[in-house]
């Protein structure tokens, strides 16, 4: 992408619009950076780009935005702004942030998304390759953003990169060496219109560009992915864990195999990973495709299983207090992430659920709910809908606070029981974001007596 002294608009003053408007300005780009949040409650940002010697706007879009080559749009903007609708209509080119930095990227990208698990597979990919000894670097959705990294990858070394719906609507080249949808369950029908089919084809935009060279593996025990099969010029690996595989990786009674070219290898046993749950098993064998796509070490990847520290803010454990462990799950922004974290546990559980709700269905987790939670603390703007569900099957107590739920646990729970946090929503009602509520979490638990 030729971007030298073209005017480029990003919309966006956070964590991936900052990024993009300093690897622009880098590569002689002109950057203006528009935000409809108020300068006072970005401030930071904004700090940042003034140091920088980028101009911005705060507090609204004007038609400085229009005045450009062409926008590069942050994940948060959704495509039916206001600003995003006039831009197309003026034929004003719009692409993501992850179209941008891709087309600078000299490694290899392997491309992960999902409704559940990208952060932890993104994660493991990361460690388990430099644990092999093939430099790899994070990026995407979760730690730094890919504009703020791609000038640092090389040729012969790869970026794992988690990848959002969002950042996939307006990809053009977007084009990963491998793609990878780990499943597909209803996310963020919110920002779609309330429609999965929309949601659903913008995840299977990852391997649009991909060509014969190319992988796309994919989850052959989801259904909607299972029916993707063929849809990709790619090749396609597959994983289960309920079924033997031709091409990709399966788990057989505990061993994860993979299997390729009429030949099968046992990796390690489940026992080996260091991350509980059947999620997370599923997880581990799609990064045995992309392992053994690169072709490391077997004995290395079993070695990066079993010493990976897993996710802050994914079944984290917090502290155990007078035998009642505390579990931080505050990444569990979907029904279909409190499924499997309910299914991870044999104790009984006292469960804090609620926040921003986008368009839950909570059916899902009912008899979960029903078989294995002693009592649930609904909390946020989605208590009400919360306590409505199940207080037919469990009691129900709605807190103000994510710390009175805490507090009250703390005086509930019976031993040898698990407090633990999986909202099934976001968290923009009550905190910053996910990880703001898991380290509210993590404090109030912090401060609980012995």
């Amino acid at each position: 992408m030729d971007i030298k002294n073209k005017h480029i608009t990003i919309l966006g003053a956070v964590r991936s619009g900052i990024a993009a408007a300093k690897l622009i300005k880098k590569l002689g780009g002109i950057p203006f950076v528009s935000d409809m949040v108020p300068y006072e409650k970005l401030s930071a940002s904004f700090d940042v780009l003034t140091e920088a010697g980028i101009n911005f706007e705060a507090g609204g879009h004007t038609d400085k935005v229009y005045d450009c080559d062409f926008i590069v749009t942050s994940p948060g903007v959704p495509s039916n702004a206001k600003v995003m609708v006039e831009a197309l209509e003026k034929g004003i080119e719009v692409i993501s942030e992850l179209e941008l930095a891709a087309s600078f990227c000299e490694g290899d990208i392997i491309a992960i998304t999902g409704s559940n698990g990208k952060t932890t597979t993104t994660m493991l990919t990361a460690h388990v390759f430099n644990h092999c000894g093939l430099k790899t670097h994070l990026a995407g959705n979760i730690g730094r953003a890919f504009s703020d990294v791609v000038l640092e990858v090389k040729k012969g070394e790869v970026v794992a990169l988690e990848v959002s719906s969002f950042q996939l609507d307006f990809i053009k080249n977007f084009h990963p060496k491998v793609s990878a949808i780990l499943n597909l369950t209803p996310d963020h029908l919110d920002r779609y219109g309330g429609s999965f089919n929309r949601y659903s084809e913008a995840k299977l935009r990852i391997f649009s560009n991909q060509i014969e060279s190319d992988y796309y593996i994919s989850n052959d025990d989801d259904l909607k992915l299972s029916k993707s099969k063929g849809k990709s010029s790619a090749r396609n690996l597959t994983f289960s864990v309920k079924h033997k595989i031709e091409r990709g990786s399966y788990l057989n009674m505990d061993s994860f195999v993979y299997a390729n070219d009429n030949t099968e290898e046992i990796i390690c046993s489940s026992s080996d990973l260091s991350i509980r749950g059947e999620h997370n098993i599923a997880n581990a064998l799609a990064v045995v495709c992309f392992a053994k796509i690169f072709n490391l070490n077997s004995e290395k990847i079993k070695e990066a299983f079993s010493t990976f520290p897993g996710v802050e803010h994914r079944l984290e454990f917090v502290r155990k207090v007078d035998a009642v462990e505390y579990i931080n799950d505050s990444k569990a922004t979907n029904v279909d992430s409190v499924w499997f974290a309910l299914r991870s546990f044999d104790k009984p559980l006292y469960l804090i659920l609620g926040g921003k709700d986008k368009g839950n269905d909570y059916s899902l987790i009912f008899e979960s709910v029903k078989q294995n939670v002693k009592k649930i603390y609904a909390i946020g703007s989605s208590a009400k809908k919360v306590s409505n569900y199940f207080s037919d099957v469990v009691d129900v107590e709605i807190k103000e606070t994510l710390e009175d739920a805490v507090q009250s646990a703390r005086k509930e729970a019976a031993e040898n029981s698990i407090v633990l946090l999986s909202p099934a929503c976001a968290s923009f009602d009550m905190f910053d974001d996910y990880e703001h509520r898991g380290k509210v979490f993590k404090e109030a638990v912090m401060r609980l007596p012995e």
